[in-house]
């Protein structure tokens, strides 16, 4: 039996993160428990890093932490493999980098863009320069090494689709099955779905309505229709049933202060769409991202001439940027389909607005 290790957390190669004390910024749904530096090779490196991930602990959100630490790892052991004389962060040079850029765009298989690797290495190399006054380490990267962001092709569904996905859901699990249309129908970040709390629920001018705690925006409220408000209900009620007091309408049974895991939802609906064997408007097999539905939801709010504005407000935009990608969807879409099986969440989204004008 290994003796217990008694050093500051910090010192550790493998974090507990809730041992640090320090206050995280944690997606409720996507909760991460540990930062493992293990597998950094270069010891002085991992060293180095374990100091600047400390830093960005205090002001970043858990996620982005953990996607540096990815892109640290990523680089050191291509520093292991092709660059053995460097031991510390400090014998990088400008002449590794551009190795490095190189075998990426050349050899490196299992991403398409390494652009937010990129970023995340620099803010990282950036800190530890600060950190050890080297300012070398600030301006290893030239301007032209991260090119532009290139904007991700915005998918929906069809409601074809939608339908044959909703009719196998609601056999898997009935809670489960009352958060995936509460989502549809809400058009929120799945983050803002399964984050839903028991008190969400409200009456503005004789209107239903729901509020919503955004994980990666602001909060804001939107008018609901009766039945949307409704199947909210029946979830919280369900959840009070089942468990109790609770925070949160989806909750986990083996923590009831916690909120669904995304990595849960994931599992369950990707064993239900291979074993439906349910398939997209190409033929191809569905895959589970949930951004999707809303995506689909903000091209029927273009299909519905509504303003760059309402749209944005709807969705918990902060500002009209994305509105214009949902655009090009509906026209696309338009070009390729009928609007027969549209009437029906049509007229749902149309009673929200209305709702939406009135507050």
């Amino acid at each position: 039996m290994e003796p217990e290790d008694d050093r500051p957390e910090y010192e550790k190669d493998i974090w507990i993160l809730e041992k640090l004390g320090i206050p995280l910024r944690e997606n409720p749904i996507k909760k991460i428990k540990k930062l493992n530096f293990s597998s950094i090779p270069q010891i002085l490196i991992r060293e180095e890093i374990k100091a600047a991930i400390h830093i960005e602990l205090k002001q970043m959100a858990i996620g982005t932490v953990l996607a540096e630490l990815s892109a640290v790892k990523r680089f050191t052991k291509y520093l292991l493999d092709r660059e053995k004389t460097i031991k510390s962060c400090e014998d990088i040079d400008r002449n590794a980098i551009e190795k490095y850029l190189t075998y990426l765009n050349t050899e490196a298989a299992g991403k398409k863009s390494y652009r937010t690797e990129m970023i995340h290495l620099k803010t990282i190399l950036g800190i530890v320069g600060k950190i050890k006054e080297n300012h070398k380490l600030e301006q290893l990267f030239v301007s032209t090494d991260i090119p532009g962001e290139v904007q991700a092709l915005y998918k929906t569904y069809s409601d074809d689709v939608i339908k044959k996905f909703n009719a196998c859901i609601v056999k898997i699990d009935e809670q489960i099955a009352r958060a995936l249309i509460i989502h549809q129908m809400l058009g929120t970040r799945i983050s803002d779905t399964l984050t839903l709390t028991v008190d969400c629920l409200y009456m503005k001018k004789q209107r239903h309505m729901v509020k919503i705690n955004s994980v990666k925006g602001h909060d804001y409220e939107k008018a609901i229709d009766e039945e949307v408000a409704a199947l909210i209900q029946k979830a919280i009620d369900y959840t009070k049933e089942q468990y109790g007091d609770t925070k949160y309408i989806f909750v986990s049974g083996s923590d009831i202060k916690s909120p669904y895991q995304y990595s849960m939802i994931q599992s369950r609906i990707m064993g239900m769409i291979r074993e439906q064997d349910l398939r997209d408007d190409d033929g191809k097999l569905l895959g589970f991202g949930t951004h999707v539905f809303r995506h689909t939801y903000g091209r029927k709010l273009t299909e519905m001439h509504l303003d760059d504005y309402t749209i944005s407000k709807l969705l918990g935009h902060s500002n009209i940027s994305s509105v214009k990608y949902y655009r090009k969807l509906s026209n696309d879409a338009l070009a390729e389909e009928t609007k027969e099986m549209r009437q029906t969440m049509d007229q749902i989204l149309t009673d929200l607005i209305k709702g939406w004008d009135d507050g």
